[in-house]
């Protein structure tokens, strides 16, 4: 059993977690995922770390209320354990000295551009991180992100923190100021990051994107997270989570994203029916 020894609400419905997972904070690095059963009878989901800690043993995950097991996951409390908490899963990110570097992260996606932000500036680089979200409510781990970064831009769509835009408009700001960018990193809404990725094409600023939203069992023995990335055939948790952004077909990506968005609303009414997950 995977204890949970911390619970942290982050903004309405977003809830961080530090599990106790020892030999999984041991192996973790940044851009990996965990595959979570915090029931005997749930289904398992694969959720990006957030942050772990080798000497306490823990790895942090941040969860979104949206769905039914999300939802479960998300009232989790401190002394409550989960039965399997596997990984770390999927590929790294290849942290290396860039150069500049911008780690531009959407909503929930700013948990896991914060490790992948930590790393590469202890390489060396020059961090810039862009945070977007709706509004200054839903704006997550601001303060941990200023504490990685060598600058921040804070863009709310409705303009209530930092500047009114999003984090396409973000990027622009950055570079009117004459900044050579070597390297971006995009996560988080699938919207985001291929709005990111028709941005910083034509530019030719390579962008590193990561596919989690579409991963479902995190083995790849279902088959949901199949994606085109440069015309091939990959699945995201196996060969991913992270890609090239300007070759992923984010078209089929979006479309498979949305596949089975009416079971989970069916599912989800069942956390408020039941008020409970076993």
């Amino acid at each position: 059993m995977y204890q949970v020894v911390g619970q942290k609400s982050l903004a309405d419905s977003i809830v961080m977690l530090d599990i106790e997972a020892p030999a999984v904070a041991a192996k973790a690095k940044p851009g990996e995922f965990v595959i979570v059963r915090q029931f005997e009878n749930s289904e398992r989901i694969p959720l990006t770390i957030m942050d772990f800690d080798r000497v306490r043993g823990t790895v942090t995950i941040v969860v979104q209320d949206v769905g039914y097991s999300s939802a479960l996951i998300a009232k989790a409390r401190e002394g409550e354990a989960f039965v399997d908490f596997v990984g770390p899963l999927g590929r790294p990110t290849e942290i290396e000295n860039y150069g500049t570097v911008l780690c531009v992260g959407g909503g929930l996606g700013i948990a896991p551009i914060f490790p992948i932000a930590r790393a590469l500036k202890e390489a060396g680089n020059h961090v810039i991180s862009v945070l977007g979200a709706r509004s200054k409510d839903l704006l997550i781990l601001e303060e941990e992100m200023a504490g990685v970064s060598s600058e921040m831009v804070i863009m709310t769509d409705d303009g209530s923190h930092g500047q009114k835009g999003f984090v396409t408009h973000g990027i622009q700001s950055v570079l009117d100021r004459g900044v050579e960018v070597d390297v971006i990193w995009a996560i988080g809404p699938m919207i985001m990051m291929r709005s990111v990725a028709n941005f910083t094409r034509p530019l030719g600023i390579k962008t590193i994107v990561s596919m989690n939203p579409i991963m479902v069992d995190g083995t790849g023995m279902c088959g949901a997270c199949r994606l085109e990335v440069g015309g091939e055939m990959k699945f995201a948790c196996v060969e991913g989570p992270e890609f090239d952004g300007h070759l992923v077909d984010f078209e089929l990506a979006m479309k498979r994203a949305v596949f089975f968005k009416e079971e989970e609303a069916l599912a989800y009414t069942r956390v408020e029916d039941e008020g409970e997950g076993n």
